[in-house]
């Protein structure tokens, strides 16, 4: 009955401290947990809805900001995620506070929420956990592809754009990239740890258009028809397809088979530097975070050539990472494991203010950017959902975009 009780008091929350009353036996369980938002400039962010999940039981309770940009949460003993995603004017914001403690005592937190900038591409699908082998026995998991879409009305060319995922691979490893402040909040790096290589798709600036509403298909493994042997999965094969797939630094043929007869060579990206040490690319099965991007004054591979672009990753004297500058990331999204409580963010909140769940493994399941559909109406192509929060931009869908999709599959 006690557990019951908390769970009932958790859920009042008010733009004021919340007065129990005072023969309230469980008063010292209760605890404030003040939020104050603020704009990059100070001005208070008043009138903004706020999400506190507590991460422990996933429960997520919503509360306003009053005209000082406050939010006084009465919450039971825990640690809480606090998530803010809003339109202030004609301008997006969001922001996150990772990790936060309530234990004993009230507690004040300050956000201060980050325009978002929207970009040309977006990652629009994510396929990682992979199915089973039905009819036979047995997981499946190298058929891991991602689709990337413009999202904008002019054509963007894919040249040079480059493809990686965040240093630690799991949402619940620990984490040594980031810190704490003095008050206790998380502290991210200016640059993006990015684990074991960068992929870079070829071209002279102007080889590869993507029209607008289009999708490009990247094969992170096998470039194949993975459906032929293991009718749950997606065929890969296929001439528009781009594929991550080089001999040299990852000879895995497991998870790096030959690219199928329909792929072309001129649609195999480019290692542009290899730091890890594993024989095939990592993709986590369960919580990546990827990101694109594009290098500015100078080529990726003569940034990953400066001497303070690589560094080891603290606390390994083999593992290393390219610490990509944060202004030049296109995109970003965060993926937690959805059957862990200890997940904790590596995408730092301009980048992606929230996460998208992936429930589990070998499912067959994959994380899906939802699509706007009075913008689409509008644009005439399809325009996808863009705040730069996974929690509100992406679903776990229980089919992959390609599973049956046939040899256009993934092309709009």
């Amino acid at each position: 009955m006690k557990k019951f009780t908390y769970m009932l008091l958790a859920l009042i929350v008010t733009s004021s401290c919340l007065n129990l009353d005072r023969f309230n036996p469980y008063s010292d369980d209760i605890h404030s947990l003040t939020i104050s938002l603020s704009l990059e400039d100070g001005t208070a962010a008043a009138g903004v809805s706020i999400n506190v999940e507590d991460i422990m039981n996933g429960n997520s309770f919503t509360g306003e900001s009053d005209e000082k940009g406050r939010a006084v949460f009465s919450l039971v003993n825990g640690l809480y995620r606090i998530r803010v995603n809003c339109k202030i004017g004609q301008v997006l914001y969001n922001g996150t506070l990772d990790r936060v403690r309530l234990s004993g005592q009230e507690e004040n937190k300050s956000l201060v929420l980050s325009k978002v900038v929207l970009s040309d591409l977006v990652i629009k699908e994510i396929y990682c956990g992979g199915c089973k082998k039905l009819p036979q026995e047995g997981d499946y998991q190298c058929d891991k592809y991602i689709i990337i879409h413009n999202n904008s009305a002019e054509t963007v060319h894919l040249d040079s754009l480059c493809l990686g995922m965040y240093s630690p691979y799991n949402s619940n490893a620990n984490n040594p990239w980031v810190s704490k402040d003095p008050e206790g909040n998380i502290v991210y790096k200016d640059f993006v740890p990015a684990a074991d290589a960068i992929w870079q798709f070829p071209g002279d600036g102007s080889k590869f258009p993507l029209e607008p509403g289009q999708d490009a298909v990247i094969a992170v493994n096998g470039a194949i028809d993975h459906s032929a042997q293991y009718p749950l999965s997606v065929n890969l094969n296929n001439e528009d397809y781009f594929v991550c797939y080089n001999t040299t630094y990852f000879p895995n043929t497991s998870y790096h088979p030959a690219p199928g007869d329909k792929i072309r060579q001129d649609h195999i990206l480019e290692v542009v530097v290899k730091t890890g040490i594993g024989n095939a690319y990592p993709l986590s099965i369960n919580s990546p975070a990827v990101f694109l991007f594009k290098s500015k004054g100078m080529s990726a591979k003569e940034f990953t050539q400066l001497p303070e672009s690589i560094q080891y990753i603290p606390g390994s004297t083999s593992l290393k990472v390219a610490c990509v500058p944060i202004d030049w990331v296109i995109d970003a999204v965060e993926v937690f494991n959805g059957q862990s409580s200890a997940n904790m963010k590596r995408v730092a909140p301009v980048l992606d203010a929230g996460y998208v769940k992936l429930e589990g493994s070998y499912m067959g399941h994959s994380l899906v950017r939802k699509k706007d559909e009075e913008k689409s109406a509008e644009a005439g192509y399809e325009v996808l959902l863009d705040t730069n929060n996974s929690s509100e931009d992406f679903y776990e869908s229980e089919t992959a975009l390609l599973h049956n999709a046939g040899e256009g599959g993934g092309n709009e």
